[in-house]
């Protein structure tokens, strides 16, 4: 796994910010917002993210941008920037605020990575592409509709359904079992590196990871 680098100490900060714009990358954590669906699976992109900005050197700290329809917060990890939005639309509209922001900050599609949940995929592995279709996620269908597919899609497992039965929409919207919530911290970690091995390198992997321990 890839460590973060903390931001380097400089005497001229405006220097720094200039040489600093060789990259701009935005991360997206899809969910609603919400106390009430905090731990809930739909809400896993929200929870990866959250936790990348807490560990990481050089964010700043979330804020409310409501001309943007997000929590928003940026900052510069090497020598790229970084901006990360949370959308306060609810799932089924975030494109909205991924377009909002992307056109106020000029950011392109391939510059651009989502982590979401992904019910086709069992909890305890993350998969990495770019493009692809929505498989029925509506929140990944918004941002599609709004910007395109070619953007980079981090896809958390949160699958399979237990029992069987029951609707895809009322299981995202459960809690994570308690077993499952013992093993967050694995998640959140591994989400981390994942971002980091992307933000110091060039594109996002084709790859998939496990983190159940």
């Amino acid at each position: 796994m890839a460590w973060l680098q903390k931001r380097p100490q400089v005497s001229d900060p405006t220097m720094f910010y200039t040489v600093g714009q060789n990259k701009t990358v935005l991360l997206v954590g899809l969910g609603n917002p919400g106390a009430e669906y905090d731990l809930t699976r739909h809400n896993v992109g929200f929870l990866a993210l959250d936790e990348f900005v807490s560990k990481t050197d050089g964010m700043d700290d979330w804020m409310v941008k409501k001309d943007l329809k997000c929590y928003f917060t940026s900052g510069r990890v090497g020598e790229t920037r970084v901006l990360a939005i949370k959308p306060t639309t609810f799932m089924n509209l975030s494109g909205e605020a991924v377009q909002a922001v992307a056109h106020f900050y000029k950011v392109h599609p391939d510059q651009t990575v989502v982590l979401h949940d992904e019910l086709d995929i069992d909890f305890g592995q993350i998969r990495m592409r770019v493009g692809g279709s929505s498989a029925g996620h509506n929140g990944i269908k918004s941002v599609t509709q709004h910007i395109g597919e070619n953007y980079g899609r981090i896809r958390i497992g949160v699958g399979p359904k237990k029992p069987e039965k029951i609707k895809s929409e009322d299981f995202v919207l459960q809690k994570f079992s308690v077993e499952e919530q013992g093993q967050l911290p694995n998640l959140t970690r591994e989400a981390n590196a994942i971002l980091s091995e992307y933000l110091f390198g060039t594109e996002l992997p084709h790859d998939t990871r496990h983190f159940i321990v």
